[in-house]
């Protein structure tokens, strides 16, 4: 009896393991690089994306999705660990997590998942993010992939992979420019007008529709191994283009994502969703997908009543910071923080008698090409004062900065010191100071720590 119960018990656990397994979705998450959500096709914007627009078409698309900050590093440590850039120590660009941080991979590896990463990584320590990385390119290895998800098929395991591309960063060498005529190209109005500027977007644009072309190699993949109905795919376009007044800062063209959700059965086709989301959301609704219980660490809150169309609010606020140690050319100290409801966007600027740079400032033009268009701009002043005034105004920030989204996409006309909207705007600074209170955030002490934690990231190097 003892012999059969030996054998039986095993087989009854594999069964159930198996069956778990078939339960549970695979989860696909592919990222952009500097890729501006309004520039993308439907989103309204002029570059061509049929995967993207397509993968719309069969999902939900949601209109405000926003990030914890403007730089790739603490965006990255954001996505994987649904914790406020703060709380993890990853809030400088090219930084590090502390030690005890928990990520994603702890937490869908406890559900039976295979947990993968291939393309850009720019995250650390390495046991803070224990993926199974696939390639070694700055860009997704489909060839890797497709062994890594047939491995996956044959022993019936669910995985969840990370795809990010390094496209559109620049210096935008790749793509067709021919697509984008120059003279057809229209700028934001917050740009000034002028031959570097328009050969900058037509090859950020054809970069953007390379990077497209990437999403379409992965839903194909997805669809060869016949996965697409237990796959939750998400496409998204992370901070925006680093030209002039978008990567690098809180505006909403640095802040503001693109974000694109297809799950057959449980997502409406061409639907779309205007609630407030945050990167941070994408943790916790992996694993409640996967049927866990996400972990009260986590400051993202789940997706899964939108996705599947249970409710149509999510949160009131999303929060946004920007620390300028570790970035090129920058200052020392100027840190940014940001609030945002649906209509109103609040900024703080810690340091506004400090002059605002950055690789986009460089004086003498670099192989990357972000400097080269605002340089252009700086010639123009010459002649020009509209090119003269915003050039004033990237170099230079108020105090405080409030916004009326709706009435002013370009956040351009500055209410912070207009007495009408003072209850509005104490109220958007109240929630901002409890939200720093709430995940250590010191404010210029804070700033100043950030010397510390590139000074041990360097050294980890």
């Amino acid at each position: 009896m003892k012999l059969l119960l030996s054998l039986i018990i095993p087989l009854a656990l594999s069964l159930l393991i198996s069956l778990s397994a078939g339960d549970k979705p695979n989860f696909v998450f592919i990222l952009a690089d500097d890729l501006s959500h309004f520039d993308v096709g439907c989103y309204g914007g002029q570059a061509h994306t049929p995967n993207i627009d397509g993968l719309a078409e069969e999902g939900m698309r949601f209109t405000n999705c926003f990030q914890a900050a403007p730089t790739c590093s603490p965006t990255r440590h954001n996505i994987y660990t649904g914790q406020s850039p703060f709380k993890t120590g990853a809030y400088p660009n090219h930084t590090f997590a502390f030690d005890n941080t928990q990520s994603i991979v702890h937490y869908l590896k406890t559900l039976g998942y295979r947990i993968a990463l291939s393309g850009k990584r720019h995250i650390l320590p390495t046991e803070v993010f224990p993926f199974e990385y696939l390639g070694k390119e700055n860009n997704p290895d489909f060839d890797v992939v497709e062994t890594f998800i047939a491995d996956c098929v044959k022993s019936d395991t669910p995985f969840c992979i990370f795809l990010t591309s390094n496209e559109p960063h620049a210096p935008w060498d790749k793509g067709d420019t021919s697509q984008y005529p120059q003279d057809k190209i229209k700028l934001p109005a917050t740009f000034v007008d002028t031959p570097d500027t328009r050969d900058a977007m037509a090859r950020y644009l054809a970069e953007g529709t390379y990077f497209d072309g990437q999403v379409g190699d992965a839903l194909d993949l997805i669809d060869r191994h016949k996965l697409t109905d237990n796959t939750l795919f998400i496409a998204t376009t992370e901070q925006g283009s680093s030209l002039p007044f978008a990567k690098w800062t809180l505006y909403d063209a640095g802040l503001h994502t693109g974000f694109i959700v297809r799950w057959p059965g449980h997502v409406k086709p061409g639907s779309t969703c205007d609630s407030l989301i945050e990167y941070a959301d994408v943790v916790p609704t992996f694993v409640e997908a996967a049927g866990g219980k996400p972990a009260a660490i986590i400051d993202g809150k789940s997706l899964i009543p939108l996705l599947k169309g249970k409710k149509r609010t999510h949160k009131k606020y999303v929060f946004s910071e920007m620390t300028t140690k570790g970035i090129i050319n920058a200052p020392k100290h100027y840190g940014i923080r940001s609030v945002r409801s649906l209509k109103y966007k609040y900024i703080w600027n810690f340091t506004p008698d400090v002059k605002f740079e950055n690789v986009v400032t460089i004086p003498e033009d670099t192989k990357w090409g972000e400097a080269q268009v605002f340089n252009s701009w700086k010639r123009a002043t010459k002649t020009d004062p509209d090119a003269a005034e915003k050039v004033r105004r990237y170099h230079h920030r108020p105090g405080e900065e409030l916004y009326a989204i709706d009435e002013d996409t370009d956040e351009w006309n500055n209410l912070a010191y207009n007495p009408e909207y003072a209850a509005i705007k104490k109220q958007l600074r109240n929630a901002l100071l409890a939200h720093m209170e709430e995940v250590g955030d010191l404010g210029q002490a804070t700033e100043a720590a950030a010397d510390q934690r590139n000074a041990k990231n360097l050294k980890k190097k």
